[in-house]
């Protein structure tokens, strides 16, 4: 590791993340701090339709204050392993549960101060269910777009949801264009 460890304090923790603050030191011995934002990592679902379209949920998010268009996501329990997360994220947020489940790839959000890492899968043979919202997500709806569409969204700065749109990437890949 280039740099050593000083010292390391957990100066918040919090239900979604810790911040942490940490002295380094480099090997040219110059010293800084770096904070952290510590999160478990997540799992996100691109629910694809028979028909092609994508399940999206819409939802306000308070940092921006502001609706976005998302894909279905959620954090990982402790000992949760991603597959489980994503299966069960995807019946809460929309009410399907996957036929199969394909993990696309794993993405880190913000490596400059945030240790969360996302596993994105694409969820197809949906079965409709009951949806299981939290307290904190009953503004969600869902949003049903074929995929043609949904890229060109993100074209249009509509979808600007950087986890949405890495998974729209790999559906755009997959399927052929």
């Amino acid at each position: 590791m280039p740099l050593k460890v000083i010292s390391h304090k957990v100066v918040y923790a919090g239900k979604v993340f810790n911040t942490i603050v940490d002295e380094v030191e480099y090997e040219s011995g110059n010293r800084t701090v770096r904070e952290v934002a510590e999160h478990s990592g997540g799992a996100v679902v691109l629910p694809v339709l028979d028909d092609g379209r994508v399940v999206f949920v819409y939802q306000y998010r308070y940092p921006l204050k502001e609706y976005l268009y998302e894909l279905p996501a959620g954090k990982l329990e402790p000992g949760e392993p991603p597959e489980e997360c994503a299966r069960r994220e995807l019946k809460e947020e929309t009410g399907y549960d996957a036929g199969r489940l394909e993990k696309l790839t794993a993405i880190y959000t913000t490596p400059g101060f945030c240790s969360e890492k996302l596993h994105i899968f694409i969820a197809r043979d949906l079965r409709d269910g009951k949806q299981q919202l939290e307290e904190g997500e009953l503004g969600l709806s869902l949003k049903y777009i074929p995929a043609s569409e949904a890229f060109e969204m993100v074209r249009r700065n509509e979808i600007v949801d950087a986890k949405t749109i890495a998974g729209l990437f790999f559906l755009e890949k997959n399927l052929g264009r």
